[in-house]
């Protein structure tokens, strides 16, 4: 059935790129697109309420398109320029199969995936709608559901599991990954495409305090406003279709997490210059209302999916965490004052200056890289070129980033966490990310443009400067070739490491005592966890929460040793979860049930604890 589903679905992403296509959406960009396109239909769906329906129908509709696109081509309506295969197609095919293969076994371990991103997936999966007042399972609130929808559609025809939503984040991922292509301005080039490959591979290495087997948005943010830059670049010459671009990819992006909005505001930035750059001359008024209409009418069609959202959240909830708001801000103000604000500040300055820190040392590599690049390009090819002035640009995003990531931690965040700067590495990841890839594509296109023949029609193996020119380009590419395989599978590698690493964490071993729930429920629930500082942050709680669909569940490390006092604790629930041993809690089970427990999944009675297989369907 998973099968039959998957082919179903992959159909109509098919039929969603195809469809693209038709509307004259670069090649490169029409997969992305397409998702994109299918977000926010369901996203529509979700807001009126049919979400489930609107997953069969979004999905249907995909495969009707497909089969359209099939029936006008087999009649001769309908053609495709064919734009070949190059070496980066076979390395995006056969890496990207390698690492889903990887994460289709996966298990999820990182704490925010059951504080929110897997949970919210299983809620729309397994309830058909978003959450509301009355579903307390669901605490970040104000956390918008782009990527969350696009899982829910992928699971519900190939099944739930955490490997099938991991599967689906990283296609949406290498879909965006696959936009960085349409910069290329000679993709024979085996060089420039390579570079390009390393690029992305290298991503994943400043990508490292998530990876991918987590449904953590961090490297999804920098990677769709790769793309989103991309077409902009791309589009420059069609305005109507740039400014549908900008529109999807802002109002997606803003429905991927609050904090997109200085992404958005990049890609605004980016819009509103080529703007300036490719309209017609002409009378200044009109040219500046035509400007203006445009700019602004495209920005507020990207802002409304948002405005949606945030009217739906206030409309909904009384508060959310992690909400920026003035009332947040005085409530930090009161509470810990200027000098809380202070060492904070202190802080994130030193962290920044921090050479150990792995953004640090990314940005810093980053302007070594392109300034070397630079110099060798203007005097050793004698070749004048802007990438010293493009790093420029980059380094402005990175210090406008690092001002809106403190104003995250002094007005968003509770000061227990700010002060410890809590996810500072995993939020910079984003804009080492991003500047990456971009400064990859400058590069790139400074290099081709140094190349000896310029006239694409005559390149050829002999349109060299000389033997010696054509040998270090084609060992270059292979080397190019060779580190962008191996720093790929670094990261499968890594990732495997990490599964097999996690094999004796919370999460594993909950499977093998139970089976998950999957109907919505307010059981009252004890997950047992010796770890004491899994159960202080919550962890315990939040994945016993996901993982058994309730609202109630509640996790322990310290139990009394008195015989009352402890059946009395566990008198208030209806079950108790043990993945790991723990020795106070099996001593206090023989002192009060005078049974012998270790580990395992059991209903509480009033005299007896009733163990349970994992194969039983519990609820």
């Amino acid at each position: 059935m998973a099968i039959i589903g998957f082919i179903f679905f992959s159909l109509a992403l098919i039929g969603y790129s195809s469809a693209m296509r038709w509307l004259h959406v670069n090649p490169y960009l029409t997969w992305i697109t397409g998702i994109l396109v299918q977000i926010m239909l369901l996203f529509g769906f979700a807001m009126l309420g049919w979400l489930r329906l609107g997953i069969w129908l979004v999905t249907s509709f995909g495969v009707i398109l497909l089969i359209l696109r099939l029936s006008l081509g087999y009649f001769g309506k309908l053609a495709f320029k064919y734009e070949g295969w190059h070496l980066f197609d076979g390395w995006m095919i056969v890496l990207g199969l390698a690492m889903a293969s990887v994460l289709i076994h996966s298990p999820l371990i990182h704490y925010d995936n059951f504080s929110h991103w897997a949970t919210i997936v299983k809620f729309l999966t397994y309830t058909g709608h978003l959450p509301g007042a009355h579903d307390a399972i669901i605490s970040f609130t104000s956390y918008p559901p782009a990527t969350a929808l696009f899982i829910t559609q992928f699971v519900t025809f190939v099944g739930f599991n955490a490997g099938t939503m991991l599967v689906a984040q990283f296609g949406l991922i290498w879909a965006a990954s696959y936009a960085i292509f349409a910069t290329l301005r000679d993709r024979t080039r085996g060089l420039n495409s390579m570079l390009l490959c390393l690029a992305i591979a290298i991503s994943y290495v400043f990508n490292i305090n998530i990876r991918l087997n987590n449904l953590l948005v961090d490297y999804v943010l920098a990677i769709l406003t790769m793309a989103a830059l991309v077409g902009i670049f791309i589009y420059r010459n069609r305005p109507r279709i740039q400014a549908a671009h900008v529109a999807l990819f802002s109002g997606s992006l803003l429905l991927v997490k609050n904090s997109a909005a200085f992404f958005v505001a990049l890609i605004a930035g980016y819009y509103l210059y080529t703007l300036f750059t490719q309209t017609p001359a002409g009378p200044w008024f009109k040219r500046t209302i035509k400007l203006s209409a445009t700019f602004l009418g495209t920005i507020l069609v990207a802002a409304l999916p948002f405005i949606w959202w945030e009217i739906h959240v206030h409309l909904t909830f009384t508060n959310s965490k992690h909400e920026i708001s003035a009332q947040a801000y005085q409530s930090q103000l009161s509470q810990d004052g200027w000098q809380g604000f202070l060492k904070i500040g202190q802080q994130f300055v030193h962290q920044i200056f921090n050479l150990g820190s792995l953004s640090t040392q990314g940005l810093l590599g980053l302007n070594l890289l392109l300034i070397g690049a630079w110099a060798i390009i203007k005097y050793g090819c004698h070749h004048p070129n802007n990438l010293f002035k493009h790093l420029g640009w980059l380094d402005l995003i990175s210090l406008l980033y690092y001002f809106s990531l403190l104003g995250m931690y002094v007005f968003s965040m509770p000061y227990a966490e700010a002060i410890t700067l809590d996810g500072f590495e995993r939020y910079m990841s984003t804009v080492v990310v991003l500047n990456l890839l971009i400064g990859a594509i400058w590069l790139v296109r400074v290099m081709d443009e140094t190349f000896y023949e310029q006239d694409f029609a005559h390149r050829s193996p002999e349109a060299f400067r000389s033997i010696i020119t054509k040998t270090t380009y084609q060992l270059t590419t292979f080397l190019m070739l060779f580190f962008a395989v191996i720093m790929m599978y670094s990261e499968i590698n890594g990732t495997n490491f990490t599964n097999h690493y996690n094999r004796r964490t919370l999460p594993v071993k909950l499977t093998k005592i139970a089976q998950p729930w999957t109907h919505l429920n307010k059981t009252k629930l004890l997950i047992v966890d010796p770890q004491k500082v899994e159960v202080t942050t919550y962890y315990a709680g939040y994945l016993a929460n996901y993982y058994f669909f309730t609202s109630n569940a509640t996790g322990q490390a310290v139990f009394s040793k008195s015989r009352t006092a402890f059946k009395q604790n566990l008198s208030q629930y209806d079950y108790v979860a043990i993945p790991k041993y723990d020795q106070s809690f099996t001593l206090g089970i023989h002192k009060s049930y005078h049974q012998t427990i270790r580990t395992g999944f059991y209903r509480i009675h009033a005299h007896r604890l009733q163990k349970l297989s994992a194969q039983q369907v519990i609820h």
